[in-house]
């Protein structure tokens, strides 16, 4: 951690860097992003196990784009959200300087683009046990079986959209579901309208989700909504052979075609 401080600090004193995204002690002993812009702020960045969020969110807030070049606190999922929005052309690679975290904790040199993709080929992107899990058990269940499943787990959602702010690639200034000419899905929440919701973000998100799990942390309910785009990315590899947030430069799955794409997942 100090490694980051040092960074965080010489980048700010020098000014190759407006300001750095990262993390600082929040209230109740939980962590927040904080976003130092003078030298002796970079003091308050910390760093341990409870450092969860995706602090990627806040490359494409308005808020943080238009402070200047940034610098940001970057985990593996934090890399490959970066590098999933470069290729969407949201972001590039003269906006943002890394300072990678391995898994471990540690200091990682992060030069460019091309330095954090053969970073990562060095990672390991699986699905948490846990939730890897319950997707091996809704797969056993039929059809109606999980259908039963969703509609329990999202019948309390309320639409505050958590789920939405805490995506690194929900980053629309304004999303469709806040269009009301024409209305798209029912803007109360309902048990059809919140189904509706959530497969239509699942389906924006298949071959760019990075499974690192932050709508489903975000949610105030505890709704497992990220288990809808982590079974995504799993028919994405297996279908596609895509992994999302790999390349600065890599074609999006679902406005791309190749004459050997597998038809096996119409059914």
């Amino acid at each position: 951690m100090d490694d980051i401080r040092k960074k965080a600090k010489e980048l700010l004193e020098s000014h190759a860097v407006d300001v750095v995204i990262g993390y600082g002690e929040g209230t109740a002993g939980k962590v927040r992003a904080i976003f130092p812009r003078k030298a002796e702020d970079a003091e308050k960045l910390i760093f341990d196990g409870r450092c969860e969020q995706n602090l990627a969110v806040y490359l494409l807030k308005h808020e943080i784009k238009h402070m200047g070049k940034k610098a940001i606190v970057a985990t593996t999922p934090v890399m490959r959200s970066i590098l999933q929005v470069a290729s969407e052309y949201q972001l590039t690679q003269d906006e943002v300087l890394v300072l990678g975290v391995s898994p471990e904790g540690k200091y990682v040199e992060i030069a460019d683009f091309a330095a954090m993709e053969a970073y990562l080929k060095t990672q390991d992107f699986g699905i948490p046990a846990k939730d890897k899990a319950i997707l091996d058990k809704l797969e056993g269940m039929t059809l109606e079986g999980r259908w039963d499943f969703w509609l329990e787990q999202l019948s309390p959602c309320f639409k505050c959209y958590a789920c939405r702010a805490s995506c690194p690639m929900c980053y629309c200034t304004r999303c469709f579901v806040e269009v009301n000419a024409p209305q798209w899905i029912p803007i109360a929440a309902n048990e059809l309208g919140n189904v509706e919701w959530h497969l239509l973000r699942a389906m924006h998100l298949a071959g760019r989700c990075i499974n690192c799990g932050e709508c489903g942390r975000a949610c105030p309910l505890e709704i497992p909504t990220h288990l809808l785009t982590f079974k995504g990315v799993e028919d994405v590899k297996e279908d596609f052979n895509v992994v999302a947030g790999t390349s600065a430069s890599m074609d999006s799955l679902l406005s791309s075609y190749k004459a050997d794409d597998k038809e096996t997942f119409i059914r």
